[in-house]
């Protein structure tokens, strides 16, 4: 029998639809029945493309007697993070409280009141390896429950009070060399000889790349840019990326971005399309385009709706094994291609009898020629195999945040390379969000015609960020008028008036133990470092903002000036911040076209185009252009500044 959770549309929650666990979904309904029945609450939360989250249902709550003990001593709950980041963010600083550390699956022990008296992550079935199994746990809880009830409920109410003191804490005040101390612990960080930062596993960590090319243009410094660089060249030839089907899996889980671990992302495959432009946009080098479109050309194949939105992302695991569809041996290669291609093919691919992971190869261009293009006719026929061979799951639902990073990556990869479908499929994507996704504001996401939650901080940066892109290839004013009303809804919903910042949620939204303001930079942006960007931006042309992108980068400079280089976002706003680029009002001449004007303008300015008369006249009734540097403004002129 299916339980409740059969009436959802979260994919993540229909894989547990018929689990023997009795769980609810996070509701009203759940802690109802919670104090009725007098019971603690387990909550789960997890993803659908969640190695680990599989491994956690196929052990434990796949199986019947652990669903009997959870459904006799406790209110199961089940939540999807990607829907619910809210809840994924309060509860992931219990879980860090608790452990130290956080992850998915998430596992957390609640009082009726939601409370949290435990946290942890992956809990196998059976204790092993200094691990705790999930039925001894069940078990040991239970009797706490039932023998020592007030000691849970003070150690929750403690564990409460402890995290709101934790967020209400008064950072010190933000310092002056922000942005070169970040740059000295990115030194510090980096692994010369692979790429990237720090020791295994690694994350690509988009922002901080492009924060760093962003210093290197500005500053004319070789270490930052080599460091960006580098990262960027490594991660592009080593087996993170899909060198069969396009694409980045999540993150690798060695120093040498050899073995992923196997998801793909919409918002990593975004970011780093973004990454990739910027470094081909900076030193012209072919192996950055070409990752920037096999990338997105894998997200318009695999990740696209028929109605233009992007879906979530694609699982690790296929016929319940972790990294089978990514994987090659020698001789199903050569045996689709015969002996002499396939032999030639696995050599460059790094395809070998021994493999590079767990006896079979991942493929990769660690010891190749990346620029080597001859085996390109071959690739078609391996992806066309890859995907006879096996399927993977796909998270279809289509969230609005990440869906806004994508926008802003086709919109980049459409200024470098001239390409018309990316600017089209931008706009496509664009329209369906505002179709579908605003009713009055923006909600999270969108599955089977329905929309999810009422959006969240992340939903308005990250479409903002979306509008401000599509603006600067376009210079449609109805981008850059949505961009300025969606950052004035955010700070009428979110801003926090009297300590600055961003609240994840609005006054609107369910009232949770905590009401969080995200500011670390993780495997994506924050929403508070992406609002700062949007508020620099706009504050470049109109006066309204400039106050609030003030405030804000006070704000994430507190919270940032213990570890500057995990908020690489913020440190990207801010350098725009104090070092603008040129800032252009473009008034066109009698039949100009945009186009014309776009590929004359500079690639890095902040440009408005203006309409004739008013402010802002012509100059000789020809194109003219007000140019503005810092605090200093230049004569009308009718050269196009480079």
């Amino acid at each position: 029998m299916p339980n409740r959770l059969q009436y959802e549309t979260s994919p993540y929650l229909l894989q547990h639809a018929h689990n023997p666990v009795d769980w609810y979904p996070w509701g009203e309904e759940a802690f109802k029945s919670a104090r009725e029945e007098d019971k603690p609450v387990f909550l789960s939360i997890g993803y659908s493309t969640c190695h680990w989250c599989h491994v956690m249902a196929r052990e434990s709550f796949e199986d019947e007697k652990i669903a009997e003990k959870l459904n006799r001593w406790f209110i199961p709950v089940k939540v999807d993070r990607e829907e619910r980041p809210d809840l994924d963010s309060v509860y992931m600083a219990v879980c860090e409280a608790f452990t130290g550390s956080g992850g998915w699956p998430m596992s957390v022990f609640l009082t009726p009141e939601g409370e949290p008296f435990y946290a942890g992550t992956y809990f196998p079935k059976d204790s092993r390896g200094g691990m705790v199994g999930f039925g001894t746990l069940l078990e040991f809880f239970h009797g706490k429950w039932e023998s020592n009830r007030p000691a849970l409920l003070r150690g929750a109410k403690e564990a409460v009070a402890h995290l709101r003191r934790e967020a209400d804490r008064e950072e010190r005040p933000g310092e002056d060399g922000l942005l070169e101390r970040a740059i000295g612990q990115y030194r510090r960080a980096y692994d010369r000889e692979n790429g990237g930062f720090g020791g295994a596993p690694k994350f690509p960590a988009p922002q901080n790349l492009l924060f760093l090319l962003a210093w290197a243009r500005r500053r004319e410094e070789s270490d930052s840019r080599e460091m960006a660089l580098h990262t960027l060249g490594q991660m592009a030839r080593g087996g993170l990326f899909d060198h069969i089907g396009g694409g980045f899996c999540r993150y690798s889980t060695d120093e040498r971005f050899l073995a992923p671990h196997f998801e793909k992302m919409l918002y990593d495959n975004a970011l780093l399309t973004l990454a990739y432009c910027e470094a081909y946009s900076d030193t012209g080098e072919a192996l950055f385009l070409r990752t920037a479109r096999r990338t997105a050309d894998y997200v318009l194949r695999d990740l696209t709706s028929p109605q233009g939105g992007f879906y979530s992302a694609q699982d690790a695991d296929s016929e319940g094994e972790e990294g089978k569809f990514y994987l090659f041996t020698p001789g199903e290669l050569v045996s689709l291609l015969g002996p002499q291609k396939g032999r030639a093919f696995c050599g460059h691919f790094d395809i070998t009898e021994g493999g590079n992971f767990e006896g079979k190869s991942v493929p990769n261009l660690l010891h190749s020629d990346p620029g080597d293009r001859s085996f390109d006719p071959l690739l078609e026929t391996v992806c066309a195999y890859r995907r006879e061979r096996g399927a993977l799951s796909t998270d279809d639902k289509i969230l609005t945040a990440w869906n806004g990073l994508m926008i802003s990556a086709l919109c980049g990869l459409y200024r470098v390379c001239g390409e018309e479908k990316y600017l089209a499929c931008a706009r496509r994507a664009d329209g369906f969000l505002w179709e579908n996704l605003w009713d009055g504001g923006l909600y999270v996401s969108f599955r089977q015609g329905k929309r999810g939650q009422k959006g969240f901080l992340d939903d308005y940066a990250a479409l903002a960020f979306a509008q401000l892109a599509l603006y600067r290839c376009t210079l449609e004013g109805s981008y850059l008028t949505r961009a300025r009303a969606l950052c004035r809804e955010a700070l009428e919903r979110f801003w926090d008036g009297e300590k600055g910042g961003f609240y994840l949620y609005g006054k609107e939204s369910e009232a949770l133990i905590l009401r969080p303001k995200e500011t670390y930079d993780g495997a994506m942006p924050s929403g508070n470092s992406l609002m700062a960007w949007c508020l620099v931006r706009l504050s470049f042309f109109f006066e309204e903002f400039s106050e609030p992108a003030r405030r804000q980068l006070d704000f994430l400079s507190r919270r940032a000036s213990r570890y500057p280089m995990g908020h690489g976002m913020f440190l990207l706003a801010l350098l725009e911040h104090q070092e603008p680029p040129p800032c252009i009002r473009v008034v066109p001449g009698e039949g100009v076209e945009r186009k014309d004007l776009l590929e004359k303008l500079p690639p890095k300015a902040a440009v408005l185009l203006e309409e004739p008369g008013g402010a802002y006249p012509l100059k000789d009734g020809k194109t003219t252009f007000y140019v503005c540097q810092g605090k200093r403004c230049l004569p009308p002129t009718n050269e196009c500044p480079h």
